[in-house]
């Protein structure tokens, strides 16, 4: 259940491993915060952290369920927020988003993964970086924040490649409908809008400072907030682009039905004209015109090719054929 505990003191990682129930007490008193990771924790093993850090009991039940949009809510001197990190497998055309959930205190932060994402990278380049993790668990907040924000753009250019690929289909000529296609990358196109969008909000009162987030961050969640805004409407954009792609591949089809209907009307035609002229010969009256004349037989013949050509000739012209 818990990925790692580590207390930050001074802008850098304590060397001795603490358990859960000292951690706490060593950042408080060395000044400095304990960070906890957890993946996909049940309600029992939760229960311990969240009586450790006093967390509250409506933002426990969110993460523990993880179906959450993201968020921004404040519980007394801490704060919830909810990440739905997303990436591309350009394979599948598939969005996978997960859900991260921050508590953030002044003496801690707790980190809740749901789904195949990971804070392996982000906790390492962080350590890195004393100046930062300096702000405390501010640091910890924007840090996630950045990651899933930079991974939104590498989804964005896979999204980018398959529908510039959609719009070379549907222009390219006749070809089969690509209409289950179009639909399968809407529906992940808009999935991946209710990761971006409620995003947008949080991060804007992250930039305005919040307490108990150190006031260094703003400028940084400020630019991150400015991130989100781009890639928010690139997805409506994207949105609106396969509504167009969509109606023209219908348009497409139906114009196609259209000259195939047309072609088979035309044909219908040509070939009616020496049914029934073969018809009305073979209904074996005795007085018939040219019945027993020599050239009654190629004169028929002859005037079903003559109109059969004149129809066609008149078909090919109108460009129904």
């Amino acid at each position: 259940m818990i990925v790692d505990c580590a207390v930050y003191e001074n802008g850098a990682r304590a060397k001795e491993s603490l358990d859960l129930d000292h951690a706490l007490d060593a950042a408080r008193a060395r000044g400095g915060f304990v960070w906890i990771g957890l993946h996909e924790p049940t309600a029992d093993e939760f229960a311990t952290v969240a009586e450790a850090f006093d967390l509250h009991p409506l933002a426990v039940e969110d993460a523990i369920h993880a179906h959450q949009r993201p968020k921004l809510e404040r519980y007394g001197d801490s704060l919830f927020m909810v990440f739905k990190p997303s990436r591309y497998v350009d394979a599948e055309e598939v969005v996978e988003v997960g859900q991260i959930m921050v508590f953030l205190g002044p003496e801690f932060v707790v980190t809740v993964r749901h789904g195949p994402s990971a804070l392996t990278d982000v906790r390492r380049v962080l350590e890195e970086d004393p100046d930062r993790l300096q702000w405390g668990p501010a640091s910890v907040l924007y840090a996630i924040a950045d990651k899933v924000v930079d991974d939104y753009a590498a989804v964005m250019v896979g999204l980018d490649n398959d529908i510039d690929q959609i719009e070379q289909s549907v222009f390219a000529g006749p070809k089969p409908t690509h209409a289950e296609r179009i639909f399968k990358l809407k529906r992940e196109v808009l999935d991946f809008r209710r990761a971006v969008d409620p995003l947008e909000p949080p991060l804007a009162e992250l930039a305005g400072g919040i307490k108990p987030v150190d006031e260094r961050s703003a400028d940084y969640f400020r630019d991150v907030h400015d991130h989100v805004t781009r890639v928010s409407e690139h997805l409506a954009g994207l949105d609106a682009l396969l509504d167009s792609a969509l109606n023209a591949n219908v348009a497409q089809v139906g114009m196609r039905q259209n000259e195939d209907m047309r072609k088979i009307t035309a044909w219908v035609a040509i070939i009616a004209t020496p049914t029934m002229i073969a018809g009305i010969y073979g209904m074996n009256f005795e007085h018939m015109p040219e019945l027993e004349w020599t050239f009654g037989y190629p004169l028929t013949l002859s005037l079903m090719v003559i109109v059969c050509i004149a129809l066609y000739r008149n078909f090919k012209r109108r460009d129904w054929l």
